[in-house]
Order: C-alpha cells, then structure tokens, then sequence
C-alpha cells in the first residue's frame, strides 16, 4: 500500500513515499483518546497484537480479512474499539501472468483524489521498560469488477462520508461491519508499472509511471 500526501486530512506535512514498505512508520488518522476529535499519529504497519510477549506477531498482520475480523482473536477488539484511516493516493498490486511472471499495477481513483483504507490499531507495552508501541493493519475484501483480473482481494476503501462512522466508537457490539464492501469499481482506475516496485529500495515518482 502507497502513501503520497503532503496534506493529510488535517494539513500535517508528510513527505511522499513512492513504494511504502511493511513494519515502516505511516500516517493513521484515528479518534484522540484524550479529546475524541479526529488526530494524525504515526504508527508502525503490521499490527501487533496488544497480549504480543515481545512485541512482535507471529502471523502476517499487515492486512486482515474483512470476513474474518469479528471472530479473529487478533482482531475481534481493534475491530470494535480502535478502528483507523489509513490515508494513500494509489496502492500496488501484482497480477500473476503464469507460474514465473507477475505484472505490478498502480491502483486509485479516477480524480486522482486521496483515499483512505480501513485500518485497525493497537497497542503494545513492554512490561519491563513501559514504552508502548502501535501499529496498525489494513482490512481486506473481495475485488471489484475493476480488480478482479488482477487480484482476488482488494483493500476495503472507505467514501469519505463513511469516515467518522467508521472511526466513531459507536456500540462496540455493533461495528460497521456493513462498511467492509468492495469500493466502486467506476470511480477508479488501474494501469501496468516497473516490476521496479518489488523492491523496496526503490521509492521515486518513476515508479508510478505508466509502464508497457
């Protein structure tokens, strides 16, 4: 998943990465703990769960199954109580061509407006040092007719107007699990890029641009 924003919901500066890699720092909008009013933090990609002994997870937490997250032991309580935003203007994904070849493409919408994913949170205390750590996790659903030959999963992506519904605490025994749906296929596009994206060194604009 990408991130490229200079303006992040609240005017914060973030300087743009091309090629966002897992376990880096990102900006995650979420709901102030303190205040309850929308705030930008940074937190680490690739949740860690909150009963985690050392601070690392044993699975692969950067993305979680919109199908699976209320009954998840992972993810059943970010789910109910710490739901975020994850801010991008276009994320990657690979299209496999046969057993030896993929093909990366660029995705985001047609505007070239900013998106946000459906994002989970935590987080972590070291009971030795009391330093806390959060990280978050991105949800997931079936394709859209517009990613559907190209992957058979998509990131949930939320309309702006769903935006404080999803971060609102809300009855936790009744989550917006009716938000976790494909995004409108129509309102977004989709093009070939250098397999250049596969490694994470690389994160310059190049990489977005039109490829094949």
């Amino acid at each position: 998943m990408q991130t490229h924003d200079t303006n992040v919901f609240d005017g914060s500066y973030f300087a743009p990465s091309y090629n966002v890699a897992p376990q880096t720092f990102q900006p995650v909008v979420r709901l102030s703990e303190d205040t309850g009013d929308r705030e930008l933090t940074v937190m680490r990609w690739g949740l860690v769960p909150f009963w985690s002994k050392d601070g690392k997870s044993s699975f692969n937490t950067i993305n979680a199954k919109a199908e699976t997250i209320t009954t998840s032991a992972l993810y059943r309580e970010p789910f109910k109580r710490r739901r975020c935003l994850v801010p991008a203007d276009w994320f990657y994904e690979w299209k496999k061509q046969d057993a030896k070849a993929k093909q990366p493409y660029a995705i985001a919408m047609k505007d070239g407006s900013l998106f946000a994913f459906a994002g989970l949170w935590e987080r972590w205390k070291d009971k030795e040092t009391g330093k806390t750590l959060e990280t978050y996790t991105i949800l997931t659903t079936d394709p859209n007719t517009l990613m559907e030959p190209i992957h058979n999963r998509m990131p949930v992506i939320l309309a702006p107007k769903d935006y404080w519904r999803w971060l609102e605490p809300g009855d936790p025994q009744c989550p917006p699990v009716d938000l976790l749906r494909p995004y409108n296929a129509e309102q977004m596009k989709a093009w070939k890029v250098s397999a250049d994206v596969g490694n994470v060194r690389n994160n310059n604009p190049s990489l977005i641009e039109p490829s094949g």
